[in-house]
């Protein structure tokens, strides 16, 4: 060709060049194919699980309840000491009011169709409004687990009576009782505000969420000001030799470290040599703290270093010492990037579970913390503890807390996300 022997380029318009182009274009085309392939699987994948999660959890969200009529005005409540009256009298004299025909013989049968914890629930009630003292009231109680999942459809009628949890009886009893119209499935509250329990229909993440918040609070104030105060010095005042680089390349491994490991080095060193209490946020907050400094220590750095040089410089000039162009000029323009990567991190540290069943923090316990001493769990360990519960009505909690779970990351990385938006600067 004349191309080839004058040592010149073929022409545009050459069939040559058309080839090539039309292979560049299909290979730009596979690509786009490729990523909207990977970006629709991952997204299919996302669906699944949410939607398995909403598929399983959905149920716990709502409590099966009868409203019971409780009468006070002639219960023997133990003089004025509520608290030691006969609860279990009352509320189950309460409970036979709604189906009198019950023989004695299947009472017991009856009575276990209610959650135990009846006469507690009615006497903490009674206790918190005295004004109910010589008068009846509606209170409306749980019903146990298994006529909780029967209500629901996850335990089906049609099943033998010798292969379900509910008898023939119960069920019968049940449908009187929807009769009277008295049977209610409202929003189950209890799953936020209750503690944990055995009993599947009064367990709650009230728990967990203050162990969860006593936690990050006791890693924020610890891994903040340590990591900013560790950035700045290696970005800004740190020499430049060996010491630092090995500085350096430890903080980046670190941040690669597997959670476990932070685990271990909290029961090694805070319960072992320290001996501060087992299961209390204080050492589940220093324990996450740790694996949040290089995170946060890199974001800092990176965003120091994204502020232009010229103002650091034009605040020399104006006669700015270091420290007060570092923290007056610097640290605000970058603050908004560390305050997202602080999010980020924190948002990280709240999923982690772990580091956390190492040192203790899963378990059982029936209050929520009074404070980072008070031994606790977290949202992640209580998700542990109810998939490795036996009990059937823990199914659709532990997937409940998991979306409770998902529920805070999704607002703390929005927010890290709307914080980034609302103060980031482009120069």
């Amino acid at each position: 060709m004349a191309h080839a022997e004058t040592g010149t380029r073929p022409a545009w318009t050459s069939p040559e060049m058309a080839e090539r182009r039309k292979k560049r274009y299909a290979a730009d085309r596979r690509l786009q194919i490729y990523g909207i392939a990977a970006i629709t699987f991952a997204i299919g994948f996302l669906v699944l699980l949410i939607g398995s999660l909403l598929y399983t959890g959905a149920s716990a969200f709502v409590q099966t309840k009868v409203r019971v009529t409780v009468d006070l005005s002639e219960a023997q409540l133990a003089g004025e000491d509520l608290a030691k009256a006969n609860w279990r009298r009352i509320v189950r004299g309460a409970l036979l009011s709604l189906n009198p025909d019950i023989p004695r013989s299947d009472r017991r049968s009856y009575y276990a169709m209610f959650t135990s914890s009846a006469p507690f629930l009615v006497r903490n009630y009674v206790i918190e409004h005295p004004d109910l003292v010589d008068k009846t009231f509606d209170f409306e109680l749980p019903f146990a687990d298994p006529l909780d999942q029967f209500a629901k459809g996850q335990i089906s009628r049609d099943v033998p009576e010798d292969r379900r949890r509910v008898s023939d009886k119960q069920i019968e009893w049940f449908d009187n009782l929807q009769a009277q119209g008295i049977v209610s499935k409202p929003f189950n509250f209890g799953l936020i505000l209750n503690p944990d329990s055995r009993f599947p229909e009064l367990a709650g993440l009230a728990g967990a969420i203050s162990g969860s918040f006593w936690a990050l609070l006791v890693c924020l104030l610890i891994s903040f000001p340590i990591g900013v105060a560790a950035a700045i010095y290696l970005e800004e005042f740190a020499p430049k030799n060996r010491w630092t680089d090995l500085v350096e390349i430890n903080i980046n491994n670190l941040a690669a470290v597997p959670s476990v490991v932070f685990g271990l080095l909290g029961l090694a060193v805070f319960l072992g040599w320290f001996g501060l209490p087992r299961s209390a946020p204080l050492v589940g907050g220093m324990v996450l703290s740790l694996m949040t400094l290089p995170t946060l220590i890199i974001v800092t750095r990176a965003a120091l270093r994204s502020v232009p040089s010229s103002i650091r410089e034009a605040a020399l000039g104006v006669g700015a010492s270091r420290h007060e162009a570092i923290f007056h000029h610097m640290l605000p323009l970058s603050m908004p990037s560390i305050l997202t990567g602080t999010i980020i991190g924190l948002a990280q540290a709240l999923g982690e579970t772990a580091p956390l069943l190492l040192i203790g923090m899963n378990a059982f316990i029936t209050s929520a913390p009074e404070g980072v001493f008070s031994a606790s769990t977290a949202l992640p360990t209580q998700i542990y503890i109810w998939a490795d519960s036996p009990e059937r009505g823990f199914v659709s909690r532990t997937s409940a807390a998991i979306l409770v779970l998902l529920g805070f990351l999704v607002v703390m990385n929005g927010l890290a996300v709307l914080m980034r938006n609302r103060f980031e600067r482009r120069w």
